[in-house]
């Protein structure tokens, strides 16, 4: 069975868990550079997790220097930097998804998004996927085709044993804007109703009526992780870059916002029976 830990995480984990020791010890990074022997930046960025790996003895060199004799401890972080470099099923896919958002995901919780554009990508039919890649009009069919298949792997999430609960705000403007051709938005908005089924994911529709509302700057993604010692991360993309939010009133003003946009939306009935009503005006 694979190992559901992300290697982001992971070097997250690494990088959380030797800064922790560094300041335990009372040292200051530079400091703890010096008396390691390398330099102060090395050390950064081993502590902020842009190091893909910490050499073995490297990381023998902090865990001596902050006073880490117990071997089980050791152990446990040497196998945790060993895997923080492997790739998972993803790295195949890695010119056409982000994928530290996909490391992220593996290891979430719980997901919660606000889309008023589109249908979330996790929620996607294939059809619907491609016709959403197809709509720069300079792909070709074989980067289209790899992109809706990265696309579907990225949901098997959704499928595990154990899911990570899932909550989708959705505009009410996507059940009416036409992506692909009638038939494919009634594929999709079917599939809709069967993933609101589901006991991890739960599904909004805000309405026209809601008016004006705390979301209406664009889209957004919280992924929420099981260890305390992970901070909730938020997720934005645009055309030419993303951005991770990892900041306490970062994370507390989205959370916000997105509770706010979930009151002012239908509930999960309501919203099914106004899917349905969507699926029978498509088919007439």
């Amino acid at each position: 069975m694979a190992d559901p830990y992300s290697p982001s995480v992971r070097r997250r984990r690494l990088s959380s868990e030797l800064k922790r020791l560094r300041t335990e010890s009372g040292m200051t990074l530079v400091e703890a550079a010096k008396q390691a022997g390398m330099g102060k930046s090395n050390l950064s960025k081993i502590e902020q997790a842009e190091s893909r790996t910490v050499p073995a003895p490297t990381l023998n060199k902090l865990l001596d220097l902050y006073g880490v004799d117990d071997p089980a401890v050791r152990s446990a972080m040497h196998e945790l930097s060993k895997l923080a470099g492997q790739k998972g099923w993803w790295s195949s896919y890695k010119d056409v998804m982000p994928q530290t958002l996909v490391d992220f995901e593996a290891e979430a919780c719980a997901i919660r998004t606000f889309e008023p554009q589109l249908v979330p990508g996790l929620l996607q039919t294939p059809a619907y996927a491609d016709a959403v890649f197809r709509a720069n009009r300079v792909r070709d069919d074989d980067e289209v085709a790899q992109r809706v298949t990265a696309r579907m792997s990225r949901q098997g999430i959704l499928n595990r044993v154990d899911p990570p609960k899932y909550l989708a705000i959705i505009d009410e403007a996507v059940l009416h804007r036409t992506v692909g051709s009638p038939a494919v938005m009634c594929e999709q908005l079917r599939h809709l109703t069967h993933m609101a089924a589901r006991h991890n994911i739960d599904i909004y529709v805000l309405p026209f009526s809601a008016g004006a509302h705390t979301s209406t700057e664009g889209s957004y993604l919280i992924m929420d992780f099981p260890d305390p010692r992970d901070s909730s991360i938020v997720y934005l993309e645009g055309p030419t870059t993303t951005m991770y939010l990892e900041e306490i009133h970062q994370i507390r003003t989205y959370n916000e916002m997105l509770g706010s946009t979930q009151n002012c939306s239908m509930t999960p009935a309501q919203t099914l029976e106004l899917l349905k009503h969507r699926i029978q005006e498509l088919a007439e």
